[in-house]
């Protein structure tokens, strides 16, 4: 049963691992084309570079659920769900932006062209 403990110990790290480095991956991608498209001049940079950061940040908040796998004390429970719940209220705002990006984007964008 030790081993059988200590597998699944093994797999969730490596998990944890995949999705952390994961998400890092996604948001330093998403940072370096938000600069590109800023730079050209992009009108969709905002829009990128928030859903770009919303997926990493999903990622991240992956990982954080499967390190409750793992937790054996109270505490660690408390630290985990606090930085779930930091990462979920992240996640909210950056989608509440990106649907008013969306929106307003949609919007502008159609009385920008009808300008030119």
């Amino acid at each position: 049963m030790e081993f059988l403990n200590q597998l699944l110990n093994q797999i969730v790290e490596l998990a944890i691992l995949l999705c952390e480095y994961t998400g890092v991956l996604v948001i330093a991608v998403s940072s370096v084309r938000g600069i590109i498209d800023y730079i050209k001049g992009n009108p969709q940079t905002r829009l990128n570079l928030a859903k770009g950061m919303a997926m990493g940040l999903e990622f991240k908040v992956g990982s954080e659920i499967l390190r409750t796998v793992v937790v054996r004390e109270v505490q660690e429970i408390f630290i985990v769900a606090s930085i779930i719940a930091l990462r979920a209220l992240l996640t909210f705002l950056i989608h509440w932006e990106i649907k008013n990006e969306e929106r307003n984007g949609s919007s502008g964008g159609s009385s920008e062209k009808a300008g030119k």
